[in-house]
């Protein structure tokens, strides 16, 4: 049976080393070929011998998503749609900036949550992703973006220009944000399994504090993750109360707000961030108001956090609408004046439908609803 290599961690590695007959620290060497080089051919790893590549060649594939398309927007965010087989597809999206590079990743194909103003949670649900498929994501897109940086460094050579430092670094993947399709904790191990390896020195290295995994509230396993994986976290709040936040986000219903944010207070005791960041996306006339923005200064009042105002960006038959500029301004100016602090969204590939909460991929959905 063959395996594929991006669904091993260092310690499953190092046990399919042994397995084939070779010793544990030959795991060491293959995840640097894997994630660090981006090798998908492992005959060409040069510093394993012969008879472990010819092992390796017979027993395992290093295997991706597929690519079906692949966008630029504009603004230079980047949005691929990726093939995880059974005519069901996936979207991430890398978003480039003048000191960072951020990839945002999916954890599901679709999401059964059905809050009512994305467009992921319309398209119902079909399964978890592997841990391949997951860590998969930031392995295509490492290589897009380093395939990019070398065109672009040919180029401006054959231009007479000289490569500044900048224009490289900016294109670089610094930030991983689980904030694609689906809800990262309701795929639990699968998304710890790939923070492990985003995390390992061996393949990716990425600091704890550049890593984040955004949810809407499923308590029990925002335990979990403090225990066993504390990366910085992003709660999806949308509502200052749990009247409003049941019909905009109804797994509120199970997890009201208090008990959501006493388990903020719990995580920021081994969060690698002093604060919880809040997602809080701006929807005309229906929890933009200056009332909604004076309860929510009370009701996080004992919470380290901030908030992130995300402008809604519609799709169809979404029947909601953005709130207006001067909303948003005003409400954040409410959470600032407070001493909160609050952060508007800067809407990036929404020419391309890569903007926050227009992810929809190609979702056969197995939860049978109604939409």
């Amino acid at each position: 049976m063959t395996v594929n290599l991006l669904d091993f961690g260092a310690g499953s590695l190092a046990d399919f080393c042994v397995e084939i007959g070779e010793k544990p620290f030959r795991a060491r060497q293959l995840l640097r070929w894997i994630h660090q080089s981006g090798v998908s051919d492992v005959t060409s790893m040069s510093d394993l011998a012969k008879a472990l590549r010819e092992k390796l060649a017979a027993t395992s594939v290093i295997e991706p998503p597929r690519v079906i398309s692949d966008h630029t927007a504009s603004d230079q965010t980047r949005k691929w749609l990726l093939s995880v087989g059974a005519g069901n597809g996936i979207e991430m999206v890398f978003i480039p900036e003048a000191n960072r590079g951020t990839l945002c990743i999916s954890s599901q194909v679709g999401c059964a949550l059905e809050c009512s103003f994305c467009s992921t949670g319309k398209q119902g649900f079909n399964r978890n992703l592997t841990v391949a498929e997951i860590v998969g994501q930031l392995w295509l897109a490492n290589n897009a973006v380093r395939e990019s940086s070398c065109s672009l460094e040919a180029q401006t050579v054959l231009d007479g220009n000289e490569v500044t430092q900048s224009s490289t670094r900016s294109r670089a993947i610094s930030n991983v944000v689980f904030m694609g399709m689906g809800e990262p904790l309701a795929n639990f191990e699968n998304v710890v399994a790939a923070l492990d390896l985003m995390l390992d020195d061996n393949a990716y290295g990425l600091s704890r504090r550049r890593v984040t995994v955004s949810t809407s509230g499923l308590i029990p396993a925002m335990d979990r993750l403090r225990e066993r994986c504390p990366v910085a976290l992003a709660v999806s709040l949308h509502a200052p109360n749990d009247a409003l936040r049941d019909q905009l986000v109804p797994i509120n219903k199970k997890y009201p707000i208090k008990q959501l944010l006493a388990a903020c207070q719990r995580y920021l005791k081994s969060a690698p961030r002093d604060f919880i960041t809040f997602e809080y996306v701006m929807l005309d006339g229906i929890n933009d108001s200056i009332v909604h923005a004076r309860e929510l200064v009370e009701l996080v009042r004992e919470t380290s956090c901030k908030f992130n105002l995300i402008p809604f960006n519609s799709f169809s038959g979404s029947g909601y609408r953005r709130s207006s500029s001067e909303s948003i301004r005003c409400f954040r100016d409410v959470l600032m004046q407070a001493g909160l602090v609050a952060t508007v969204r800067k809407t990036r590939g929404d020419d391309i439908a890569a903007a926050c909460g227009q992810l929809a991929g190609k979702v056969l959905d197995k939860t049978n609803r109604k939409k």
